[in-house]
């Protein structure tokens, strides 16, 4: 599992703070997400400027720790969406899958002990009253419609004594206390060379540390969720021919998803079955069986999805869904940009499908994402056309309950480029067309 790391900025100047950090997968939750709707007596007195949302029991803390636990967790959570000109939760939200680093940030984060508890730096940046208003005017009148004199008003009356008697003393709580804001260049430059050396520490490189995994640990002899097909010679002969560079486009389409279809078949087999009996045209009965529960599947894209037509060729109108998972092209971490599901998933089995699987990274955050949308961890069966043993060994020692279908696993990982050896290359690029000419 990724490990999280929770960075706690508070106070006026944290925006700094965060723009000079560089580093990948960030999620920055904000704690304005998190205000309590209000009654309807407190709804008409926000538009008169006459509710404090400057008071500690102004917020969710139990939604807010339960969210941060989530996230700490790796697990999916729905972010509340409040409306300042409404003055009201909205009924969207917006989902989070979780992150390497999760900076929380409001002015009452260092108020309330469960959630300072989560934190694994706590960090108090400081700024003039004048500086502080000035930003509150700018931000209240630009970007959630108030007035002038209405944000002034509301400044006197409660936000300036709530700054004086919840907010500064919690300056205490924090690990490291930023004076005069963001004129502090020097001390904001120091902060995030402190950040950034803690976050080297915790092995934010995810798919690198699952392929320097230790060779011996790989073996797949103890693996009894996985099912790699009969090394026939037909199936032989197909890896022969997708795995020539010589081969051509047209060709690596027609051999691939003759793979998948073995596959396909190979997977189904898993399925539970229940004994029938049907009448034949000659008037003979005939036991036979028939799947218990529906089925769908799930490819990631993008090379995934070239394995849906072995898919439909052998179950006919089979519900589809995508999940598309890159790599960032500055750390070559996964990322999780896109995901729409069968609609029911939940109640049969899902088939979900990857070309290839090197480091296992993008299937360990699919296989979660399923898990998040109510799938049963032994409901999940992995398909896959080639992987390696790294990989296999990541996804069954984090998930021993997801079964793995693979057509063939190659013996390692290449040490510059974490491609499978000796592998085929870019599966998505050879499928799709988008590669280099290798020959010229």
């Amino acid at each position: 599992m990724l490990r999280k790391n929770n960075l706690l900025l508070t106070a006026s100047g944290r925006p700094v703070i965060i723009k000079s950090l560089n580093v990948p997968w960030v999620v920055i939750l904000s704690m304005d997400s998190f205000y309590k709707p209000l009654t309807p007596e407190q709804s008409a007195a926000a538009f008169r400027n006459e509710h404090d949302f400057d008071h500690p029991n102004s917020f969710d803390y139990d939604l807010l720790y339960e969210t941060l636990l989530a996230l700490k967790q790796g697990k999916k959570v729905d972010i509340p969406i409040y409306d300042f000109k409404t003055h009201s939760r909205t009924d969207k939200t917006q989902t989070v899958y979780g992150a390497n680093v999760v900076i929380f940030e409001g002015i009452f984060g260092l108020y309330d002990p469960a959630v300072l508890s989560l934190m694994d730096m706590k960090v108090f940046v400081d700024a003039d009253g004048d500086v502080r208003l000035a930003r509150r005017l700018q931000r209240d009148v630009s970007q959630r419609g108030r007035d002038l004199q209405g944000v002034l008003q509301q400044y006197e009356r409660f936000v300036k004594p709530s700054y004086e008697t919840y907010i500064h003393p919690t300056m205490r709580n924090a690990d490291v206390i930023v004076p005069r804001g963001l004129e502090n260049h020097r001390a904001i430059h120091l902060l995030t060379q402190l950040i950034t050396q803690r976050l080297e520490k915790s092995h934010l490189n995810f798919r690198w540390e699952l392929a320097r995994v230790p060779h011996s640990l790989c073996t797949l002899t103890d693996k009894p969720q996985l099912t790699v097909l009969p090394a026939t010679n037909q199936l032989r002969g197909l890896h022969t021919i997708i795995r020539d560079r010589r081969t051509s486009r047209h060709d690596f389409i027609f051999y691939s998803e003759r793979l998948c279809t073995l596959v396909v078949e190979r997977g189904l087999s898993l399925l539970p079955f229940e004994p029938t009996t049907v009448t034949t045209p000659t008037g003979a009965l005939y036991p036979g069986t028939v799947p218990t529960k529906r089925v769908c599947g799930v490819s990631i894209l993008r090379a995934g999805s070239t394995m849906e037509t072995g898919l439909r060729k052998v179950c006919k109108d089979v519900a589809i869904g995508k999940i598309l998972i890159q790599s960032d092209p500055i750390t070559n971490e996964p990322k999780l940009h896109y995901c729409k599901l069968p609609r029911d998933m939940a109640t049969g089995y899902v088939l979900l499908m990857d070309a290839l699987v090197g480091t296992g990274a993008a299937a360990l955050m699919a296989v979660r994402v399923l898990l998040d949308y109510g799938m049963r961890e032994d409901h999940i069966i992995f398909l896959t056309l080639l992987a390696a043993p790294q990989g296999i060994h990541a996804l069954t020692l984090a998930f021993p309950r997801v079964r793995i279908v693979s057509s063939m696993v190659d013996p390692s990982l290449s040490v510059d480029k974490l491609y499978i050896e000796p592998g085929l290359g870019n599966f998505g690029d050879r499928y799709f067309g988008t590669e280099p000419d290798l020959l010229d």
